[in-house]
């Protein structure tokens, strides 16, 4: 009974170490970029970062830039990946309430990324509130026209 108790909780360990992606910590097998957004809504630190939905890498670090107004986020990318200069990102939804991820795009530029290399090409998250007031807004402007 005992054995099955352990055995128990080592798979409960597992689990939480995998849906926390503590396990990705550890990765110095990467090099990190940066990129400014105007809004990076609910984006977290380790929060996955895809190209054509194939995961690359993670969020590493999210700042507040005081001079541009701005939030700078650190992603770090698996060495194995390798994205031209002119690459975009965009902070994503997975699902409609789901978690945020950043998706980048590649470019066609022949120079790939390297270590401390900006994206300077990024879309900024979509606030379903804001969207949301933008349109009630114009619903009330065209009824102050008529």
């Amino acid at each position: 009974m005992g054995v099955f108790v352990v055995a128990g909780m080592a798979a409960l360990f597992m689990l939480a170490m995998k849906v926390s992606n503590i396990s990705t910590l550890n990765d110095n097998n990467g090099y990190e970029v940066t990129a400014y957004f105007e809004n990076v809504g609910g984006l977290k630190v380790r929060s996955p970062v895809t190209a054509s939905g194939v995961n690359v890498g993670r969020v590493a670090d999210i700042r507040y830039d005081d001079k541009l107004f701005e939030a700078l986020v650190t992603l770090k990318l698996d060495r194995n990946y390798h994205l031209p200069v002119d690459s975009s990102a965009s902070i994503f939804t997975s699902g409609l309430l789901g978690e945020q991820y950043v998706g980048l795009e590649p470019g066609g530029a022949t120079d790939d990324l390297k270590n401390g290399d900006r994206i300077k090409i990024t879309q900024s998250a979509l606030i379903l509130e804001q969207i949301i007031g933008r349109v009630l807004f114009s619903k009330a402007a065209e009824g102050n026209t008529k």
